[in-house]
């Protein structure tokens, strides 16, 4: 299916004008004809109610809005962009998605700004081709927390939120029932099958990427490639229905709560054991210049014993938590 951008179709207003001139002539036309007598009068009635027929050939259309037309069931083409336009009356502008409401922001408000432009029945008619419409901007689709196990079984809460637009209104009509539940399906696949390949934090011998090479990728460290393919995996499955993914972006990720606490308890242990680590490097490096600075200006010869005892107390006092508290000798060393 390919679409057809009707062209030259933006007469609306001189068509109305045209539409009630006629309506006022039919009504000039029935006056004369019952103080005549003449058939003319019959004309004027046939000519005046003829003329409603007309008005649901009418169309407005907002900034990035769409039309889809079709004629007795086939598909005539898809009228774009802000104007007052005149199409066939007998065409009916058809879309599945009108009545679908997805959690996002930009979607189009189904028949609750239409125009009137007659009576009650062409009211209706405006108020139907409202609702009809499709929405060519940019809109926010924000999928729900989903609860999905990394590549290590780890439970994991993870939401996204997809950029999108409608590119071929013929596509997204004709190719799939709906396309608004076909993008939230398809969000929620690609959104499992990409979890599915990483860990939540790095871990090892794990490839991410496809390449047999275990590589640092993760959830929460690599959110941008993560996201990136997200987006290409909704994309490749959307082409058909005629829309594009703009772009997805991780919204939530946290562990499940079954075992969230226990994981935190992992990530504190291993900080804790990362920060000891460095701080031992840095006692050791400053007692070994300590013992440098001494013998170097030779303020004070130390034998094994006691070179073994400063080490000690230096240690002791640059590694513990706590601050430390002096005692002073006040006789021998020994």
């Amino acid at each position: 299916m390919k679409e057809i951008v009707l062209n030259g179709k933006k007469n609306g207003m001189a068509m109305l004008l045209l539409t009630i001139v006629l309506q006022i002539a039919s009504i000039v036309g029935m006056i004369a004809g019952i103080i005549n007598g003449s058939a003319l009068g019959l004309l004027g009635v046939l000519v005046f109610f003829a003329c409603f027929f007309l008005y649901p050939g009418l169309k407005v259309l907002k900034p990035q809005e769409a039309l889809v037309l079709t004629l007795f069931g086939k598909y005539v083409g898809t009228i774009k962009g802000e104007g007052f336009y005149f199409v066939n009356p007998f065409c009916t502008a058809v879309n599945p998605a009108a009545k679908t409401k997805l959690n996002q922001s930009g979607d189009v408000d189904s028949g609750k700004n239409s125009i009137v432009l007659a009576a009650q029945g062409a009211q209706a008619q405006a108020e139907t081709a409202a609702g009809k419409k499709i929405s060519l901007k940019i809109m926010t689709l924000n999928n729900s927390r989903q609860k999905i196990n990394d590549c290590l079984g780890n439970p994991v809460e993870i939401g996204i939120a997809v950029m999108w637009r409608v590119t071929d209104t013929a596509k997204a009509v004709f190719n799939v029932d709906n396309y608004k539940e076909y993008l939230s399906l398809q969000c929620d696949s690609a959104l499992r099958n990409i979890v599915r390949i990483y860990p939540y934090d790095v871990a090892q011998n794990v490839d991410t990427t496809g390449d047999g090479v275990a590589d640092e990728g993760s959830l929460r460290g690599s959110s941008e490639v993560v996201a990136q393919r997200i987006r290409d995996e909704i994309q490749s499955k959307v082409s058909e229905a005629g829309l594009e993914i703009i772009e997805a972006r991780i919204t939530y990720l946290a562990y499940a709560p079954e075992i969230a606490a226990v994981m935190l308890q992992r990530q504190q242990a291993s900080a804790i054991i990362d920060a000891r680590k460095m701080i031992v490097d840095g006692a050791v490096g400053m007692v070994e210049m300590a013992l440098e600075r001494l013998n170097e200006n030779d303020v004070v010869h130390l034998d094994e014993e006691r070179k073994a005892a400063m080490v000690s107390n230096l240690l002791v006092v640059l590694c513990g938590n706590h601050d430390a508290q002096p005692v002073v000798n006040s006789g021998s060393l020994y």
